[in-house]
């Protein structure tokens, strides 16, 4: 949804995730309680753990 540009109420129902609104309400919520941020957080923990440190790496 956020990278192609389709309109919310075109989401295909098949895919089980609701109606286009009920989706677009889940990530108004999400967005509002700070999960991106915390996604964006551990996602940068997840990177720097990932990176060769010290000697020898």
């Amino acid at each position: 949804m956020l990278h192609t540009g389709i309109q919310w109420e075109y989401l295909p129902q098949e895919l089980g995730f609701g109606s286009g609104m009920t989706c677009w309400r889940r990530l108004a919520t999400g967005n509002e309680a700070g999960v991106w941020d915390q996604l964006r957080m551990l996602l940068e923990k997840l990177r720097s753990a990932d990176k060769p440190t010290g000697p020898g790496r």
